[in-house]
């Protein structure tokens, strides 16, 4: 058996704060990194359920596209499936209409898309445009689309959807991408643009604006002389205010995981060396026994290490707690005006918390081999004397 293994399991820890100071950091570490990882997750599936991943647009178009509509069949169907990460694509054609219910009117875009399920002339209205007009389920919504002629378009509510990402003053109404198409006067075979949807590990901002050139790519090379140039852009692109949001986001986590390390780093420090100095005559003892200072050290880290892996297990567990709760209860609320989303989202990224974790564990452990330089300072002759 190594001597080293052996004699840390005969010495204790003195201190309970140390423990808990280091399931508090611990703790906080994993709430940060579950609430980093779910205003990610919420955000970019909120701008995705809008506008898609990446957009496939005429050059020059807005947001929502123009009036000069594109092709709702793009003749490199298949090769745009075929780039990696592509999950799908589909056609969705815009218009811009006025609500009415009773004295309240307010804008909205009428988004029609062909993944819309419900039947022809139904809707699904937001729930801040709910909350503004007073809709619900299986109301008459009456819509005014202003034109070179004025159109009045009845809807039925079919459902009311929660709008998490409220980006921006456009509130979206889905409906079926035929209505939309009748109401601008399309045809069948007429868009505003196409959304391609990636999949979720491809929704980084790098590998997607990667994928969204070699979506541009293949359109260009497949295009004729005759037909429409098209171009594509990336949610980022789009919307840069909310991911230049989520990189500050990321930097405050990083500065929350320093913190947590340096304070539970030294937490253990103070009570690294008061266990020393309670063995100090332990330690004498083992140098007369011939044991190197490293050695020693070791004994004395062993035993520190276990209040680690300790603290970090309570940590972790209690914050998995924290994001089983808050996931099912949604029990803090935000403002959607300030945070974009209505309550604190958390996803639990098993690869990114474990990735913490180590890092945590490793820089404390760092930290600790401050105070075992104190034992190359004690004299075995003087020790062992005093005891």
């Amino acid at each position: 058996m190594d001597a080293s293994g052996f004699i840390s399991g005969k010495l204790k820890f003195q201190g309970n704060i140390a423990v808990i100071s280091i399931t508090v950091s611990f703790l906080i570490i994993i709430i940060a990194v579950a609430v980093s990882s779910g205003f990610r997750h919420a955000i970019r599936d909120g701008v995705a359920a809008v506008m898609g991943d990446v957009q496939i647009t005429s050059i020059g178009s807005s947001s929502f596209g123009d009036s000069n509509p594109i092709p709702s069949e793009l003749p490199s169907h298949d090769k745009i499936l075929s780039i990696p990460g592509v999950a799908s694509y589909s056609p969705v054609a815009f218009g811009a209409g006025i609500v009415k219910n009773e004295d309240i009117i307010h804008g909205i875009i009428l988004k029609g898309s062909s993944d819309y399920n419900d039947s022809s002339m139904t809707v699904s209205i937001p729930r801040r445009l709910s909350e503004i007009t007073g809709l619900k389920e299986g109301d008459p919504m009456v819509t005014y689309f202003v034109g070179e002629k004025m159109k009045v378009r009845k809807f039925t509510v079919a459902s009311v959807y929660e709008d998490l990402v409220a980006f921006d003053d456009n509130l979206i109404v889905n409906a079926s991408l035929q209505d939309v198409q009748r109401v601008n006067g399309w045809t069948s075979s007429e868009a505003s643009l196409h959304e391609v949807r990636l999949l979720p590990q491809a929704r980084g901002e790098s590998l997607s604006r990667e994928i969204s050139d070699r979506i541009g790519a293949t359109l260009m090379l497949s295009e004729d002389e005759d037909e429409q140039s098209l171009m594509t852009t990336t949610s980022a692109n789009r919307y840069p205010q909310l991911f230049d949001w989520l990189r500050l986001l990321d930097f405050n986590v990083v500065f929350i995981l320093i913190l947590m390390i340096i304070v539970a780093g030294f937490n253990m420090i103070s009570g690294l060396l008061i266990m020393l100095f309670r063995n100090i005559s332990t330690i004498g003892t083992l140098k007369t026994l011939g044991m190197t200072d490293r050695s020693i050290g070791k004994v004395f880290l062993r035993v520190s290490s276990g209040v680690v892996l300790k603290g970090m297990l309570l940590g972790n567990g209690l914050g998995l707690l924290f994001c089983l709760v808050q996931s099912l209860t949604h029990f803090i609320k935000l403002d959607p005006a300030s945070y974009f989303v209505s309550y604190v989202p958390v996803h639990v990224n098993i690869p990114l918390i474990l990735g913490a974790d180590v890092f945590a564990y490793f820089a404390i452990m760092l930290l600790l081999l401050i105070p075992t330089l104190f034992i190359a300072r004690v004299d075995p002759s003087q020790t062992v004397k005093m005891d």
